[in-house]
């Protein structure tokens, strides 16, 4: 709970289907079916999730975070707590200190699990949280992969050894060197919906029959060909998207390709 008409709501096996997952309202949405699902499997996992509420019920923050040798991202972090996703919603509720909070919560809990610190992959450019989000809250970062990402954490030990990410990823991307590959995880809710729509768009306005590829576990997506893991585009081994982007955005850049 917090103070005031804020408050924070942990979710739990119990009230799974009561909390609104990701900004998902709709229980018969497939992206929150899968969802839910998912996070059966992994609160049994010590996984961490918090909500921040409006007194009206509305969502408007959230945070994510799991023992760092569940991570659906391609990094090594066993022994910290790492934080798959942040983030604030509504003008209104930003640069209010409510991020600060949701990090102060993961801190907390590494603690009481006796972990080694915190750890989070951020960029340089536009993400779920700014990475200067963490940078005052005393994280520091150790690594970092192609293009812009980084790898943050906060040490309680500092003689601890460091996470870092995985490598190879030119070497992974060859995989799928043969014609659209879309690939994509339920560890995010909305790339069920993103998928299936370039999915449609390459089918009709390309006659491109894409493979979706969908990481079903922690080891597919700790060895995915990029840092972010969740959500890819590739065609014949080039890197198209590495988060989720709308079907016009994949319209644009497939049109200067195949120019």
């Amino acid at each position: 709970m917090m103070s005031g008409k804020i408050k924070m709501m942990e979710v739990s096996l119990e009230n799974l289907l009561e909390s609104p997952c990701c900004g998902i309202k709709n229980t018969e949405h497939e992206g929150h079916i899968r969802k839910t699902n998912w996070l059966k499997t992994f609160l049994k996992k010590d996984l961490k999730a918090k909500v921040l509420l409006t007194d009206d019920n509305r969502q408007f923050g959230y945070i994510e975070y799991l023992p760092g040798q569940y991570a659906w991202r391609g990094v090594e972090a066993d022994g910290y707590m790492f934080i798959h996703c942040i983030w604030t919603y509504y003008k209104k509720y930003k640069r209010k200190g409510y991020g600060k909070h949701l990090v102060q919560a993961a801190l907390d809990d590494a603690k009481k699990a006796k972990m080694k610190g915190v750890t989070v992959v951020a960029r340089k450019k536009p993400w779920l949280a700014s990475r200067d989000l963490f940078l005052k809250n005393g994280f520091e970062v150790v690594d970092t992969a192609p293009p812009d990402y980084e790898l943050l954490v906060k040490k309680f030990n500092n003689c601890a050894s460091n996470p870092q990410f995985k490598d190879n990823w030119d070497k992974k991307l060859k995989k799928y060197d043969k014609g659209l590959t879309i690939i994509r995880s339920d560890q995010c809710p909305h790339s069920v919906k993103f998928a299936n729509e370039i999915a449609e768009m390459a089918e009709k306005t390309y006659k491109m029959k894409p493979r979706i590829i969908e990481l079903k576990t922690y080891q597919e997506a700790q060895n995915a060909p990029t840092p972010y893991a969740a959500f890819a585009i590739i065609y014949n081994g080039q890197l198209l998207a590495d988060h989720q982007i709308s079907k016009t955005r994949f319209r644009n850049i497939m049109n200067k390709i195949i120019k």
